[in-house]
């Protein structure tokens, strides 16, 4: 994350670090971006972090990164929120986790427009190009297990 947010401050971009206190002493403090905040867990983490952000791409990580993304694309399946979820498939590193979502949905676990909400892109520009044009589906809710 240091890299990208390094490159973000040299195109001249605003860079938020939201941080827990349990991690700096395993990690440093990024000194050149715009914010940092420390807070005291890892959900205070998350929580800031999405009330800061206009949308969510996810970039190859392990599962630390997968977890936030399922949590943030779940958040907007049920409509905690609705902005944009990207996945952005770099040099092809998400291409089997992104099949693995469509058999979530052939098997019946995920409908797809829930699935639609996932961007998935190759490209930086196309997954930002996508993100601007982004339009959450209306949200549906679910008594016992039922759409309604």
């Amino acid at each position: 994350m240091g890299v990208i947010a390094d490159a973000a401050c040299a195109a001249g971009g605003e860079v938020i670090g939201v941080i827990p206190q349990a991690l700096r002493a395993r990690e440093h403090d990024h000194r050149g971006i715009s914010e940092l905040h420390i807070v005291d867990t890892m959900h205070e983490r998350k929580a800031m972090m999405a009330s800061l952000a206009d949308g969510f791409v996810c970039l190859p990580g392990g599962i630390g990164t997968l977890e936030e993304l399922f949590e943030v694309w779940t958040w907007a399946q049920l409509g905690y929120h609705d902005k944009p979820c990207g996945l952005l498939d770099v040099a092809g590193f998400y291409t089997r986790m992104a099949g693995f979502i469509d058999h979530v949905v052939d098997e019946g676990f995920l409908k797809p427009n829930h699935r639609a909400m996932l961007l998935i892109e190759r490209e930086p520009e196309a997954m930002l190009n996508r993100m601007a044009r982004y339009l959450a589906p209306p949200t549906e809710h679910w008594i016992d297990g039922k759409d309604v």
